[in-house]
């Protein structure tokens, strides 16, 4: 962490040399103890630098962090809490001071700052990899494989939190870097906008747009909006047309959340448009295109509210926890395109996610770990 450190220091000298026209405060990055950051919380709110209400939800966000690290018995929690968090606030404030504008295709920032290392590193102590599993390890390789001919590859995925691109890279950092690194989400704007989430997003590969669930959150956006998701589907195109691009999409439009009578979490249902749009964008790209059905379970570790919110600033739960990733045999497209074979289609997509994330659920909330495995789905831990 103290190279992260570093890289901070030299990322933010990087930005001041370049468009900010303000000093950037080093509160955070000076701080050594728990009372000097938090205390710099106040002394940045009483500068005028940091909105109280983001202000607020920076405390809480450190209290939790430490919290579900200290879970972990790590005898090092204290340490990685105390760096991790530095580095956050700052890029926090940083944020705030000079906010980061994302276009509708971002690349993950990697230099003069590595925001994708940042990610991994702050979300690394929160997976229990003791209990963590991988299912079909060897599809991945496949992935790879396509990948490196030229093909294209979408990943119909449940979606359960704001970490999820993260414990993906996570769980596959050891044995797919590749695919860790150069993986495309589709995210929502909610990521994009909140600025206790910008710091983490600016370190992925983003096709940016705005979700149906908050399409009409605000009436008058919502031509701006759907305008906007034009734009991006635009360049999702054009992505798609130079070939060896891996793309994650969650069709159902927004993070699983719990069963409001039983809380039993389960994959929330795909949308059928927005799996026949990727299919469309696939078949028209030019290069050879694969889809494949994701499964990913990791809501202990950042649970969303438990009903979709309007406002930006929701509160953020954190606990450490086993995570779990699977990939099943891609679902060949049928050539026919009526809307109910649109719908079998989405269908099959999700029945293959449900399966998989039942297998994982099994092995880590049953606790049956690798002798959850079926036929079709072989978990391993490829980091042991």
């Amino acid at each position: 962490m103290a190279e992260l450190v570093k890289d901070k220091e030299s990322g933010v000298a990087a930005a001041e040399g370049g468009k900010m026209d303000i000093e950037h405060s080093r509160t955070f990055l000076e701080a050594r103890s728990e009372e000097e950051l938090l205390s710099g919380i106040k002394k940045e709110v009483e500068a005028r630098r940091l909105p109280p209400n983001v202000a607020a939800g920076m405390e809480e966000f450190y209290r939790n962090y430490k919290n579900a690290v200290f879970q972990s018995g790590d005898p090092a929690a204290a340490e990685t809490v105390l760096s991790n968090m530095a580095v956050a606030l700052d890029l926090m404030l940083l944020d705030v001071e000079d906010p980061f504008v994302f276009q509708p295709y971002h690349k993950a920032l990697r230099e003069p700052f590595d925001y994708y290392m940042f990610g991994q590193n702050y979300i690394r102590p929160l997976i229990d990899f003791r209990n963590s599993y991988v299912g079909n390890l060897s599809l991945f390789y496949e992935i790879e494989e396509k990948l490196k001919q030229g093909h294209n590859v979408v990943l119909f995925s449940n979606h359960q939190t704001e970490a999820d691109p993260a414990v993906i890279a996570l769980l596959l950092e050891k044995t797919n870097p590749h695919i860790a690194e150069n993986l495309i989400y589709v995210a929502g704007d909610r990521v994009i906008t909140d600025p206790l989430c910008k710091p983490f997003s600016m370190g992925r590969n983003l096709i940016c747009v705005y979700s149906k669930k908050h399409m009409y959150d605000v009436p008058e956006l919502a031509d701006m909006k759907r305008k906007a998701n034009i734009r991006s589907l635009k360049e999702m195109a054009l992505l798609l047309r130079t070939g060896s691009k891996l793309v994650w999409i969650a069709p159902s439009g927004g993070r699983d959340r719990p069963d409001p009578v039983t809380g039993e979490w389960n994959p929330a249902p795909f949308d059928s448009s927005s799996v026949d749009n990727m299919r469309r964008l696939i078949e028209s790209s030019g290069a050879p295109g694969h889809m494949y059905p994701l499964a990913l379970l990791c809501y202990d570790i950042m649970p969303p509210p438990s009903k979709v919110e309007k406002e930006i600033g929701e509160r953020r739960i954190i606990s450490f926890h086993g995570a779990g990733l699977s990939v099943a045999p891609e679902v060949a497209a049928n050539c026919e395109k009526s809307e109910e074979v649109k719908d079998v289609y989405t269908q099959a997509l999700y029945k293959s996610v449900t399966e998989q994330y039942n297998v994982l659920k099994s092995a880590i909330h049953g606790k049956q770990g690798l002798e959850a495995s079926t036929a079709g789905i072989a978990l391993s831990q490829p980091w042991n």
